[in-house]
């Protein structure tokens, strides 16, 4: 064996069915100008496949390509060989055989398997390999190989991981300190941030907050397609006032907090952020993450066994193999995206739409395929169904692990390193190494399948849905109905129906005295709360702030009640187990709800217009607009934008122009609203004419009504959705929606061609082990997927 880093020396036979050139040199002249030393900001990619989780531990070893560098398994460099090419190759292999001793030959070589203290030793090989005749030449052969090849080879060998991190907290890219961050003047205009009731300053949005560094204006970010994220207002505030820094509010913890720099186009550090929060009122150092991405106080201390429970540690569970049964490593705090993934590959629209097409896929990938959505996709989609990564141990290696009591540890799983890059470039969260939470990432997934599903099937279609808000003017008690997509349903948990109120009492009361007499705090009481009481909350109307009530054409107290216009194929319940104190301390609700197996919707089922309900009319607020002084008109402010993210869509410009004016800026989401109103009439497209005060007949925001909901949908409606990509078969039932809704706990199953078919037992999916359930904590859950039954 040589030291580590250096290129390992091979015997120099070679097998019968391989052939040997004499003069290596001239060999490889062809093929110099395709061969190319690493440069500064290149990847090597040398530990993992592109298409397939094989790397130089598998049974066909990894190609390397030494033109691009990218890693191909034995079952797709051919591939890649047809598509570009380019004809050589370095053949990775690595041998593991366990020892006393470890002697690693590969340097910068990540593993994928979990060795668990257990030492190892390697037996590696490198060699060139030239296609199509895989001519081999086994490495290193520093006297008969041209000065240039060595060189490539040795770089190869020796290269840092694509993924390896500079700072804890980054991923691919080393974040770096803002050039604004020491010299920044924050305004001393008495802006307190409070910690809760958080909204944009310029339109409704409370989610997807930033706040800006120098003045204290809490702004929206940027809006995605599916409607989440914002209008872009942080942004807009920025190009008014270079105040270049914004964090984002939801992320900051002891630790730090996600930073943007407007100016630098980039996520950045800011060693002062402590001081830069405090100027505003808020105390980092007493705020910490929890595992699902929001805070806590840093004070309170978690209840040892809930860990235990969730994971059913105290139980010895029974490990499966097979389609359907692989792990995902985690990459460090990477659980959010495991789970996520999980669910989402045992679906059938997604298994269809990756992995059914995975040949089709692959084809067509780009010549980089490791920055394809589809691809990706496709790749972990094949890595959790084929059980090619989950296989049984052999029965000596069984015999043996449970001699030693470790017999979960012969599940490897896979390791989505290459995906975890992919989908999370350019986020500020996902692409850190900090814990995330599930429901975010979840919609930033769906946001990433529909921008990438155009001309395909969009297996995301099977969680969206139609949601009916009807607002009410508490003074004049006219209604408005408006429509809108969403992805999953988030009930609330009212703490005050807890069925162990008189427990959770006398807990209070005992940890009160503890603490006032210095003595240890009493064991914690879990509230209990009723899954009907959430159902409860989510029917409760909703105080609308600012209410603007064209019936009274002046801000009013209104009220908002959501229902269901449509029920998508999968529903996705997600319990609000987080709120926030008033230290502006976001906090966790320990609670346990006794979610059923089964969910009935019905009576949420919209309604539309009610007999003896009389709208409010079809007016916007007033837009005041004001003259120079010769006496000419000046434009009002339109949010170019919403204009912009609306012409992204197809629509044309002036439409987009018009639907965000009609609406007073509120928003892409209510122009959208706006345009599937108005797209028909002949004027649709015409130049937006605004006069110097709103004339009573121009034409305000209107919104589609309970008209929808009739047994027999017009097809001019359904022409209308179909043309903007949504699926004939999905607008139909969205626009009728008349089947009786009954939903069913989807339990996580394999594949239907799997050996063993375990369902309807509950299976635990704990990284890279998957076992079978015995007591699956269901009433801990967050976020729970619901299947629609085809019978109903």
């Amino acid at each position: 064996h040589n030291n580590k880093g250096a290129l390992c020396r091979l015997p120099t036979e070679i097998s019968r069915n391989v052939k040997m050139a004499t003069d290596l040199g001239e060999l490889l002249v062809p093929y110099m100008p395709t061969i190319r030393v690493p440069r500064t900001g290149d990847r090597v990619f040398k530990s993992e496949c592109a298409f397939s989780y094989d790397s130089p531990e598998s049974e066909g070893g990894l190609y390397v390509c030494m033109n691009s560098f990218l890693g191909f398994g034995r079952e797709h460099v051919e591939r890649h060989y047809h598509k570009t090419g380019q004809s050589v190759y370095m053949h990775l292999k690595r041998h593991v055989k366990e020892v006393r001793r470890v002697t690693k030959l590969f340097s910068n070589l990540e593993l994928n398997r979990d060795f668990n203290g257990v030492d190892y030793e390697y037996e590696d090989e490198a060699k060139l390999v030239i296609f199509p005749d895989h001519f081999e030449i086994p490495l290193p052969n520093i006297e008969e190989l041209p000065a240039l090849v060595t060189i490539a080879c040795d770089a190869v060998l020796n290269a840092s991981s694509p993924y390896k991190k500079q700072e804890a907290d980054s991923w691919e890219e080393e974040i770096q300190v803002s050039r604004h961050a020491r010299s920044l003047r924050q305004q001393d205009n008495g802006v307190r941030i409070p910690p809760s009731g958080w909204k944009c300053a310029k339109c409704e949005m409370r989610e997807n907050l930033w706040l800006n560094l120098t003045d204290g204006s809490v702004l929206c970010g940027k809006w995605f397609f599916d409607g989440s994220g914002g209008n872009g207002h942080a942004l807009e505030h920025y190009k008014e006032t270079n105040f270049p820094l914004a964090v984002k509010l939801d992320t900051i913890t002891p630790d730090g907090a996600d930073i943007y720099s407007f100016d630098e186009e980039e996520a950045v550090l800011d060693p002062h952020i402590s001081e830069h929060l405090l100027h505003f009122g808020i105390d980092m150092l007493q705020m910490q993450r929890t595992e699902n991405g929001h805070h806590t106080d840093n004070h309170v201390q978690p209840r040892v066994s809930d860990w235990e429970v969730i994971q059913e540690s105290s139980l010895k569970l029974k490990p499966v193999y097979g389609s359907g049964y692989t792990g995902i490593k985690n990459l460090g705090n990477s659980c959010y995206l495991s789970t996520t993934m999980q669910v989402l590959f045992s679906i059938p629209e997604f298994q269809r739409a990756y992995v059914g097409n995975l040949q089709r896929i692959f084809d067509y990938s780009p010549l980089d395929p490791t920055q394809d959505f589809s691809t990706q996709m496709a790749k972990l989609g094949h890595g959790l169904l084929s059980g090619q990564y989950s296989k049984p141990p052999m029965k000596s290696e069984l015999i043996e692990q449970v001699m030693k009591e470790e017999y979960k540890q012969l599940q490897r799983g896979i390791s989505p390193k290459m995906f975890k890059a992919l989908v999370s470039k350019g986020h500020p969260e996902f692409s850190s190494n900090r814990q995330q939470d599930a429901h975010e990432f979840f919609l930033h997934l769906i946001n990433l399948v529909e921008r990438n599903s155009s001309g395909s099937e969009n297996p995301s279609d099977v969680f969206r849905f139609l949601v009916e808000e009807r607002v009410q003017c508490c003074q004049t008690q006219k209604v408005r109905y408006t429509q809108r997509v969403d992805y999953l349903m988030q009930l609330p948990v009212p703490l005050e129906a807890a069925s162990n109120r008189e427990e959770l009492i006398a807990y209070e009361s005992k940890r009160k005295e503890a603490e006032e007499n210095m003595r240890p705090p009493p064991e914690p009481v879990r509230a209990r709360i009723p899954f009907t009481a959430c159902l409860q909350a989510f029917t409760e109307p909703e105080n609308v702030p600012d209410f603007w009530s064209s019936a009274l054409q002046a801000k009013s107290a209104g009220v908002k009640t959501s229902r269901f216009a449509s029920f998508p194929e999968y529903m996705i319940v997600q319990i609000k187990k987080f709120t926030f104190g008033v230290d502006w301390v976001p906090k966790k609700l320990d609670v346990s709800v006794d979610v059923p197996d089964f969910l009935d919707l019905n009576r949420l089922r919209a309604t539309g217009l009610q007999a003896g309900e009389a709208e409010l009319p079809d007016i916007t607020p007033p837009i005041v607009i004001s003259e120079d002084t010769r006496g000419e008109k000046i434009s009002p402010e339109i949010d170019e934008s919403s204009v912009m993210q609306l012409a992204e869509m197809g629509f044309p410009l002036e439409a987009c122009r018009k639907a965000v004016y009609y609406t007073g800026n509120m928003g892409a989401e209510m122009a959208f609203n706006w345009i599937i109103a108005h797209m028909e009439e002949p004027d649709f497209a015409e130049p937006l004419a605004i006069p110097t005060y709103l004339e009573p007949d121009l034409p305000g925001p209107s919104f589609p009504t309970s008209s929808v909901l009739d047994n027999q949908p017009p097809e001019e409606s359904i022409s209308i959705l179909t043309s903007m990509g949504f699926p004939r078969h999905h607008t139909i039932q969205a626009l009728k929606a008349t089947v009786s809704v009954l939903l069913h706990l989807l339990h996580v199953q394999p594949n239907s061609n799997s050996d063993v078919f375990y369902f309807p037992r509950w299976l635990i999916y704990n990284d890279h082990k998957i076992c079978l359930s015995e007591r699956p904590p269901k009433d801990l859950g967050y976020m729970y997927f619901y299947r629609r039954l085809s019978s109903c």
